[in-house]
């Protein structure tokens, strides 16, 4: 029995071919898979869009900036010698813990809810975002 929300499934996308170069080329660099290169950029792009709001948000031209620099400067601290992939999976692991967290108090709220029929999770009827 697979558990729920850990089912694989195959995500596809057309880009140019300068920029699927760029991105095997990255990858490379990050000692990754091209798959893995871009579910990482995807959740490290995701960070900026914070589903709980964070005090004393920057509002120069990099938003969240330092805080990522910050992160990244902990998670070594932490850590020691990480790889840009073993850095960027440590990133990505907070980012999951915390969206788990946020959706389990929504669907504790009644706000979202996991629908099979819809493959994911959906705002319950009724309700349109806001509190």
């Amino acid at each position: 029995m697979v558990e729920e929300g850990t089912e694989r499934t195959v995500v596809k996308t057309h880009i140019p071919k300068y920029q699927k170069e760029q991105w095997r080329s990255d990858a490379d660099e990050l000692d990754m898979s091209q798959s893995e290169f871009v579910k990482a950029m995807v959740q490290a792009g995701r960070r900026g869009f914070e589903l709980d709001p964070v005090e004393g948000t920057s509002s120069d031209s990099t938003p969240r900036g330092d805080d990522l620099e910050e992160r990244v400067l902990e998670t070594l601290a932490e850590e020691g010698n990480l790889s840009g992939g073993e850095l960027i999976e440590q990133l990505m692991g907070d980012f999951e813990e915390r969206l788990d967290e946020v959706l389990s108090e929504l669907q504790s709220r009644n706000r979202v809810q996991y629908s099979v029929r819809h493959g994911g999770y959906v705002l319950v009827e009724g309700t349109d975002g806001g509190e």
